[in-house]
């Protein structure tokens, strides 16, 4: 089974490399963009019968820092 974990800073914790990004394009033009934000991709493959709570404990022990990232789970076909 094809997994994808989506990792990204929760609101109000600085994201430095996201206020470089938007600075970058607004000096290239770009007007119309409020604020970015960068997070990360994991892409998973493991055994079909891994249980939601088998990933779920992946990504609070390793993937995500839970202390300033949230982080979404998708089962892909």
């Amino acid at each position: 089974m094809k997994v994808r974990v989506l990792v990204s800073l929760k609101p109000g914790v600085l994201d430095p490399q996201g206020r470089a990004v938007h600075h970058a394009l607004e000096g290239l033009g770009f007007s119309g963009v409020e604020s970015a934000r960068i997070g990360r991709t994991i892409d998973l493959d493991v055994a079909d019968d891994t249980s939601d709570e088998a990933l779920t404990e992946m990504c609070e022990k390793l993937l995500a820092n839970t202390v300033i990232e949230n982080y979404r789970i998708e089962k892909l076909d």
